[in-house]
Order: C-alpha cells, then structure tokens, then sequence
C-alpha cells in the first residue's frame, strides 16, 4: 500500500512506485500460460508476416525475446516513468524561475478600497484651491503594462531532502526490476525452445516408431498370408502400428502448440512459419559450492538489489516523515517594470525569506511515521525472508542438477538396452523361435526408453537454466550452463 495523501508529494510518488516496483520484480509465473495472467508470455509483433520459414536459433530466440516480451517491455516502462518521477523530485531543489508580461485596461471602485467621500476629504488641503475638484469620482482607471521575473527556491526541507533520497532508491529498484524482467524473459523463452526441440525429438523417434510398427506388420500379414503365422499375429501388429500412430499424432500436436507459444513470447505473428535450427544441448555442469553460488547470487541476483533499494528508499521514507518536524527555509524574489499610461514607468521587487515551524501537527506526524515504520519493517523483513530463498532455491536446483544428470545417464542406459532387446527378439521371431508378442512388447520398451531419455535431456537442461537463474547470472552464463 502507497503512503496516505497529505504528505509531501516528492516521497508519497516515490513510495507507490517502490510498492509497484517490488510487486513487478518478485511476481511469481502464473500456471496458465497467458499473456493476460502473466505478460512474459505475450509480445509486441514486431515483423510482419513472410512466405519464407524464419531460421530460429535459440540466441536468435532470446535477442528477439529480449527486444519484443510484453512483460520486459512493462517493466522498463516502469523504469522510464521512476525516472520521469526522480526528475519532478530533483526539481524540488532547483530555483523555479519563470517571467511574466502582461498588458491589460482596468478599472478601480476607490470607494470599495476603502476611499471613501470621507477619507478623500481629508486629502483636500492637497488640491488646488484646498478643496476637491467638483466632479472628482471615485470611479478611475488606468492602462498597466508590466514584466516580472519570478524567483523561487527551498533552500532547506527535511521532506525535500528525503524525498529525493526515496525517488532515486525508486528509481534504482525499477532498474533492478527491469534486470529481473530480462532473466525471467531469457527463462521463459529458452525453456519453451528447449521443450520444443524435446517434442521436435519426440515427433521424429514417433515417425521411426511408426515405420518400425508398419515393417512389423507388413511382416505378419505376409506371413499371415502365407500360413506361417495365426491371425492373432496380424492383429497384434496392427494395434501396434496404430498405437505409435497415434503417439505420432500427439507427439506433433504438441510440438505445433509449443511453437505457437515461442512465437508469441518473441513477437512473431503466430501464423510466420519457423524451424528451430539448434540441437538439445547436453554438456556436464562444472560443479559449484552453495557458498560459491550465494557469493554470486548476493552480488548479481536483480530481485535481491531491487529489495534491498527498495528497503533504502523506505528508510528515506521513514526519514521525510521525522523531517516534517523540521524548520523550512525558501526564497521568493521577483523583479520586474511597470508602465501607467500618461504615469511613467517604474521598477518593482520582492525579495521575501520564509521560516515555518510546524506548531500542533503531532498526531497528523506520528500516524505518518508509524505507518512508515511499519512499510520498512515489512521490506527488511522480506530481505531477511529472500535471503533464505535463494538459499532455498540454490540448494533445490543443485538437487534438481544433480538428480536430472543421473536420470540422464540412466535413460541413455535404458535405450541401449532395449535396442539391444530389439534387437534379439528381432532374430528370434525371424528365426520362427517366438511370436511377435515379445518383438511388441520390446519395441513398447524401446519408444518409452527415448521419451524417458528426450524427457531427461530436457529436465537436465532446464535445472541448469534453473540454477543460473537462482545464482542470478543468466543473462550471461545461459551458454555455459547449457553447453551451447
């Protein structure tokens, strides 16, 4: 909740805008993957739509996510307008000086400023012959033109001084919010590349499983044909074939929708045909300490600076409402010419020091600063709470790293073995020895082994991405990580 109205603008702005800042930075990715409950998941359309397929790398992918994701562009909107903010709140210290001019015919009822019958009586002795002319009104007027500098300057304000500490921290905890948006934009869109290039594996062990399935049953039919083989052979065969078919089906589905989805987070119209030209990347992740990973993660983690800047500005916060009780100092001065038609023409200045003491304002000041005080309590306590959060997610992606590896190594074990089972039940049907029934159940063995095995890349991959994220480095290390 922003701080309540009446207090001085320069730090009321600048603390809404820290709530608003941290909201941003720390949102946590919505379940459904759309752009109205999370904007990382939509885009500005940057290019129109072309005939030809769009070669897409994932550098490619990312560059273009990082220029078009709608929920980066927010939040460097929201860098630019903290920035517009701090600007208003530096004007707070600067001398405002503006010129006026103006020309104009008025007209004066002497007698309503107090110039009465009476009071102009007594100026008689000043007229010629001692007495008022006859005639004489109390009706005038007068043609004036006049130009005035105008000077203004708070030389001294406790609220002046904190606010513009308060804007800057805003402004610095936009920034970092921004930072975080951009790692959060490179998350998204590597993962949702590397899970299309999952199915893309996928589609393709699904089109090697159906001609393996359609060989099979080519196989029993001719040898149901023949009478070397039952009927039940055939009709095994059959169902197999049919069953990859429909994994291929699935398999291609779900690479279509992830497609869609890349391009909608890296602003290509969803119609634009595009080819993924990187392989799965899979390299052995240099191992790491938990104190090496926090010592990275306290001095590049975005949301971490972002909290910590926004605790400094509502400490600043906290400061301008104890400095209301503060004396405050300003100058105003103008200086300017005035001209009276058939009158002459005249300088005129102001030069004016103002002092003010706040006299009974106690309840107003302490009902401000309690409730400041309670806005930093809550932001400290959420750095003490982040702290042990990234600590928490340091040591679960390491977890994640290290059982997705083993899961890795596992499912390549499992492919080679049921190729190898293939393989042998292969000669063995061909030899007359078995049934087909054990040659279906191996090749079953054998597509479930590559999904385990496309499904374990992609996961490894992921909880690399995972723990770059939660060490807070990236944007820059996302290569090294993956081994790309």
């Amino acid at each position: 909740m922003c701080v309540k109205q009446g207090v001085h603008p320069a730090f009321r702005k600048a603390a809404c805008f820290l709530v608003l800042a941290g909201a941003g930075a720390l949102a946590a990715p919505a379940q459904n993957p759309t752009s109205a409950d999370n904007p990382f998941y939509g885009s500005v359309t940057a290019q129109p739509l072309f005939d030809r397929t769009i070669q897409l790398s994932l550098d490619d992918s990312i560059r273009r996510g990082l220029e078009n994701n709608l929920g980066l562009r927010e939040a460097e909107s929201q860098e630019k307008t903290l920035k517009g903010e701090r600007d208003q709140a530096l004007q707070q210290f600067l001398p405002t000086i503006t010129l006026t001019a103006d020309t104009g015919f008025y007209q004066h009822n002497l007698a309503a400023q107090g110039f009465g019958p009476a009071l102009i009586g007594k100026f008689a002795p000043l007229f010629p012959g001692g007495q008022i002319p006859p005639g004489f009104s109390t009706i005038t007027h007068d043609t004036l033109t006049e130009g005035i500098v105008h000077f203004n300057e708070t030389l001294f304000s406790g609220p002046v001084i904190a606010g513009w500490k308060a804007a800057g921290a805003a402004q610095r905890s936009a920034y970092y919010a921004k930072m975080s948006a951009r790692g959060q934009t490179i998350q998204n869109v590597a993962t949702i590349y590397l899970r299309a290039i999952a199915d893309s594996s996928e589609v393709d062990n699904a089109r090697a499983n159906v001609a393996q399935a359609q060989l099979l049953f080519n196989n029993a039919h001719q040898a149901h044909l023949a009478g070397t083989v039952a009927n039940l052979d055939e009709l095994r065969a059959r169902v197999e074939l049919q069953s990859q078919q429909q994994a291929l089906i699935v398999a291609q589905n779900a690479l279509d929708k992830d497609l869609i989805l890349l391009k909608r987070e890296i602003g290509i119209d969803p119609g634009q045909k595009i080819a993924l030209t990187d392989a799965a990347p899979y390299a052995d992740l240099a191992g790491q300490t938990l104190p090496e990973l926090m010592a990275l993660a306290w001095q590049d983690r975005q949301d971490y600076q972002n909290l910590e800047n926004q605790v400094a500005g509502f400490k600043a916060i906290h400061a301008a409402y104890r400095g209301q009780r503060w004396p405050t100092l300003s100058f105003n001065g103008s200086y300017g010419t005035q001209t009276i038609a058939t009158v002459g023409t005249h300088g005129v200045m102001v030069a004016q020091g103002t002092l003010s003491f706040p006299i009974f304002r106690e309840a107003g000041l302490r009902g401000g600063e309690d409730a400041s005080q309670a806005q930093l309590n809550a932001a400290r306590a959420d750095l003490v709470s982040l702290r042990q959060q990234i600590e928490e997610q340091l040591r679960a992606a390491q977890l994640d790293v290290s059982a997705s590896k083993q899961l890795v190594d596992v499912a390549r074990s499992n492919v080679d073995l049921a190729t190898r089972a293939l393989s042998d039940e292969t000669d063995r049907v061909k030899a007359g020895v078995d049934t087909n029934l054990p040659l279906v159940a191996a090749q079953a063995s054998l597509s479930a082994a590559q999904t385990s095995l496309v499904e374990s890349i992609y996961q490894y991959n992921v909880s690399k991405l995972q723990l770059a994220r939660a060490a807070g480095v990236l944007e820059l290390q996302y290569r090294q990580y993956l081994g790309h």
